[in-house]
């Protein structure tokens, strides 16, 4: 695919121009393909397609731009995704023409005179007109910028052409070049010089005095230094000066990014009128880009300017850390910062480690990050680093790699850390900096007014930034008016939003203008202290009905009080509260606000969450056993918000997760433990809530936990250890899954709790299962079975009776199968449970397999494998896959099932489950085997036992171990095949495995009469 941006907007595809629409569509195209491989805020692209006067549905019609691009692109896959604030177009640099324009002028500048014309010249023939072409006003300042740089590089060219004496060649295209750029006085030097050199000296002198009056009509100004110096030369008859090297191109557009996936470029776009500190950003360059392991620590007060500084120095440094550039926002001055236990797994998928390789603990995940690195020149960027504790982790060891902080606090006690205090800007930088804004002539047409606005601003660059963005939007106001608005100090600071304390005076004045919904909602939005959250979260908080509370949330948002993040994979639009607006809101929430109002106003909003979580989790397989039936602090809210999450549950709470989080911290912080046990427990049950969001929960969890029992919950303790339990159980860490559902089950015990018990005692039978400890797993999953059975509960009895099925199957107690696997399938079938009527026949079919009657084992892998496909459950589909290979294999025709099976690996990975990983892959291991594929068969073998020892699964381990030694029987190592059958054959006899007893030829009991 070929993305065209050097003249008419055009992409390519397999030889045909695709219709992108009009041109808008084009221009966001073209927006995002200005930045490959970076996030465009939404606001930005909106005030990109309409200037100063958006509709009020401009952010629906970007969604709706943006899906007719994807629709329009689709032959290239999805190019461009919505990454909060805004889009990104994620394009390999080499097929857009502009960043191909960009290598070949980079090449250039490395490039001597002969090869740098040549470069030039190639970069030059790729354009086909006016960049941006066909977008008519759109885009102006873009597209100038990019015409500008063509020319800036055939003055290059035209440089690097004089310096090899190849004068008769230019003097035409220079010619054509003045006439349509008679400014450009460096292009006026080329003409006059080519001719000069040509003997045309009369001509040359004649080039020079149309361009001084050209000057002095358009800008009353002489010609620069090179005209006059080059004039006099012409004059006294010297030798033509020739340029030995061709000038660098300096017009700030960026190098060509490196294509996606080769490393990380996760530095946000710099500040566009970035000014004032060549002094500073200059010293940290040369830091930086004096290579060795360095750490710069930028510092002073908030709104200075440090986050802008360490992006420009960050780009400026690029090319001296060719691995990559990694950018973090720390979060230091919020209520939720980004931990380094946030930021390790994030930084470690940039450099190219799989989620699923991902180490478990904190220290493995900091050790890798630090190994990854030790060879690499990679730019790490920590921005609002709260303390030296919220970085450390996170500074790479590797002596190439460079590191940039920036922080409201010294961070002294960083070893080896340079400091940069940013102070205020001087007075001409700032008002440099309110120009660019503010716009240059209004600047110039009142110098006098504008170094009082900046001198009332006192040099803070977030406050001279406000004060020309207010100019900027209000052009009918003169800058007096501002110095006059400015004066008087009583309002002064409500006029700008400074950092630090100043920013307060500034928020007030807005806030003092809400209605008091309005204001009631910024104070508990940000008492929540939610990283962003869709609208709808209003309505409990204010206990209003949800339209009402989204009209609310918009009048903040035109109050410029709320920003708008992106919109979710429901369609919900997020917003999302400034940090320091945040920090101003929770102040005047805890002085303004009842304590009790508030508490019960976070308690509607949890609840209206626990009852949305609750629905995701109805999408749980019934026949799974359900740690709580009801929520007592379950709040529905709008029917709207059930339906909008229903086609979608698991995209929602991926969207809505963050929020989550904080929810539960704020819960607890609050002592609302019964809400904090609620939400943990129902997300804790999701069947959606596994992979990559385990882990993040850790934090929430032992807050809720800690304020259970600071409230003396027992039950509500007992439940989160539960959930906790199965959640490690999910990650398959059966040891402290094991260890959680213990504590559980004495909690539950001396409360009474019956039900809890029974919970409890299948989660002891499942980690027990796991770990092999087989007879214990039995005891515990028949205990639980008899009280499921006294209460009722049909769906948790059939799954307890297939539980315990399985247990005895492994034991080779056959005796029990009929009882236990009779009662699930009719359970099941009673209640229109498919999944679980599909597991019990998978259960069946290992029986019959186990007994030797492959036909029905056959048969009955085939119906499970078919209910699986119908309901449209991929991971217990990778089961019954498994459990059909085993069987046909038995039956000599297993080498079809390689492919299946290498595809139920995939899905177990994808779903990151380890042990069916190993499983699967003895089965692989197997296959191979029976194929006569021996060294494929061991490596695949030994891989299992490993994984399944790493599991601390010692039954699955010895299986595999127990393959492992025929194959290298048949390979000719008869003694390490005897020592690994013995370490198997050890393992067997110690659980009370049915192998023990195959292994020593003995008979298993014949198989009873089982259901089907």
């Amino acid at each position: 695919m070929e993305f065209r941006l050097l003249g008419p907007i055009e992409v390519w595809h397999e030889g045909r121009r695709l219709a992108l629409g009009g041109p808008k569509p084009r221009a966001l195209l073209a927006a995002l393909l200005l930045e490959p491989n970076r996030v465009v805020p939404a606001d930005r692209l909106i005030d990109l397609l309409w200037d100063d006067r958006p509709p009020g549905s401009a952010r629906a019609l970007v969604q709706t731009y943006v899906h007719g691009l994807r629709r329009a692109l689709a032959g290239a896959g999805d190019l461009i995704e919505t990454r909060p604030p805004g889009y990104l177009a994620r394009v390999p640099g080499e097929w857009i023409d502009r960043t191909r324009f960009d290598a070949l002028v980079e090449a250039a500048r490395q490039a001597g005179a002969e090869d740098a014309a040549r470069a030039y010249g190639e970069a030059v023939a790729l354009w086909r007109g006016n960049a941006l072409g066909g977008i008519g006003d759109l885009l102006r300042a873009e597209a100038v910028a990019l015409d500008t740089r063509r020319i800036d590089v055939i003055e290059e060219r035209v440089a690097a052409e004089l310096s090899l004496g190849r004068y008769g060649g230019t003097v035409g295209e220079l010619t054509d070049l003045v006439e349509a750029h008679p400014l450009r006085e460096r292009a006026r030097a080329q003409l006059m010089t080519a001719l000069y050199a040509l003997g045309r000296q009369s001509e040359a002198l004649a080039v020079y005095q149309d361009g001084r009056r050209l000057l002095a009509d358009e800008l009353g100004l002489d010609p620069g230094a090179e005209l006059r110096e080059l004039h006099d030369t012409i004059l006294r008859g010297d030798p033509p000066p020739g340029e030995a090297e061709p000038r660098p191109v300096t017009s700030g557009v960026t190098p060509a990014q490196s294509p996606p996936g080769v490393t990380p470029a996760q530095l946000p776009p710099g500040v566009p009128d970035f000014t004032g500190r060549d002094g500073p950003a200059a010293e940290l360059i040369g830091r930086l880009a004096a290579g060795a392991p360095h750490v710069s620590v930028i510092c002073g007060k908030g709104g200075v300017g440090k986050s802008a500084l360490a992006v420009h120095v960050a780009h400026a440094a690029q090319a001296h850390y060719p691995d990559g550039q990694l950018y973090a926002d720390m979060r230091g001055c919020s209520d939720l910062p980004a931990g380094p236990e946030e930021v390790l797994p994030r930084f470690l998928r940039a450099l190219g480690v799989p989620p699923a390789s991902l180490p478990e603990s904190f220290e493995e995940r900091r050790d890798l990050y630090r190994s990854v690195l030790s060879r690499r020149r990679v730019l790490v960027v920590l921005d609002d680093a709260r303390s030296e504790r919220h970085v450390r982790p996170l500074l790479p060891a590797g002596r190439g790699c460079g590191v940039l902080v920036t922080s409201r606090r010294r961070l002294a006690g960083l070893d080896g850390a340079h400091l940069c205090d940013l102070d205020v800007l001087a007075e001409p930088a700032a008002v440099d900096l309110l120009a660019a804004i503010a716009g240059r002539a209004r600047v110039a047409a009142e110098p006098k007014a504008a170094l009082e606005i900046v001198r009332l601003c006192g040099g803070l660059p977030l406050a001279v930034r406000t004060a020309g963005g207010r100019l900027s939007t209000r052009r009918h106001w003169s800058l007096g008016t501002l110095v006059e608005r400015l004066g008087d100090e009583r309002w002064r600071l409500d006029e700008l939003a400074a950092g630090d304390l100043e920013v307060r005076s500034s928020v007030a004045f807005s806030y003092g203008l809400l209605d008091e919904e309005a204001k009631t909602a910024f104070r508990r939005l940000g008492l929540m202290g939610l990283p962003d959250f869709p609208s709808w979260v209003a309505a409990p908080l204010l206990d209003l009905p949800l339209r009402e509370a989204e009209d609310v949330v918009e009048r903040l948002v035109d109050a410029n009080l709320l920003d708008f993040v992106a919109t979710d994979a429901v369609g919900q639009t997020r917003y999302r509260l400034h940090d320091l607006l945040r920090v101003f809101a929770k102040e005047r929430a805890l002085r303004e606000d009842d304590a009790d109002a508030a508490r019960t106003a976070v308690e509607r909003l949890i609840g209206a969450w626990v009852h949305l979580v609750a629905q995701a989790a109805a999408g749980r397989p019934p026949g799974e056993i359900a740690l709580s039936v009801t929520y007592s602090s379950a709040r529905p809210l709008d029917g709207r918000l059930d339906r909008r999450l229903a086609d979608n549950p698991a995209g929602w709470l991926e969207s809505e997760t963050p929020a989550l989080i904080a929810a539960v911290e704020r819960a607890t912080a609050m002592d609302l433990d019964v809400a904090a046990c609620d939400l943990t427990i129902a997300l804790s049950f999701s069947v959606f809530f596994v992979g990559t969001r385990l882990s993040e929960w850790s934090r929430s969890q032992e807050a809720a936990l800690a304020s259970a029992r600071r409230a003396g919950n027992r039950v509500g303790e007992a439940m989160l250890l539960a959930a906790r339990g199965h959640i490690y159980y999910e990650m398959d860490k059966f040891p402290e899954a094991h260890e959680c559902f213990a504590q559980a089950h004495t909690l539950y015990e001396a409360a009474g709790d019956v039900r809890g018990r029974g919970v409890v005692l299948t989660g002891i039978g499942n980690a027990r299962r796991e770990q092999s400890l087989l007879r214990g797993a039995a005891d515990a999953l028949d205990e639980a079975l008899a009280i499921f059975r006294g209460l009722g509960d049909a769906a948790a009895t059939a799954h307890a009776a297939r539980l315990a099925a399985t247990v005895h199957l492994e034991l080779g107690d056959f005796g029990r199968l009929p009882e236990l696997l009779t009662e699930a399938l009719r359970t099941y079938r009673a209640i229109g449970s498919v999944r679980g009527e599909a597991l019990t026949l998978r259960t069946i079919g290992l029986a019959h397999r186990a007994a030797g009657d492959l036909t029905r084992a056959e048969a009955l892998c085939e119906r499970a494998l078919a209910l699986f496909q119908k309901i449209g459950d991929p991971f217990m589909g990778a089961y019954a896959v498994q459990a059909l290979a085993k069987t046909r294999l038995r039956q000599g025709r297993g080498e079809p099932m390689l492919a299946p099976l290498r595809e139920a690996m995939e899905v177990c990975r994808v779903h990151f489950d380890r042990w069916g990983q190993a499983f699967v892959r003895r089965t692989i291991g197997e296959l191979h085997l029976a194929a006569g594929h021996l060294d494929q068969a061991a490596a695949d073998l030994a891989e299992a036992a490993a994984q399944a020892e790493a599991l601390d699964s010692p039954l699955l381990a010895a299986r595999a171990r127990r393959d492992l030694a025929r194959t290298l029987d048949r390979l000719g190592r008869p003694a390490e095949a005897r020592d690994i059958r013995e370490r198997a054959l050890a393992v067997f006899a110690a659980h009370g495995a049915r192998e023990h007893a195959e292994e020593a030829g003995l008979p298993l009991p014949e198989l009873p009469e089982l259901p089907s």
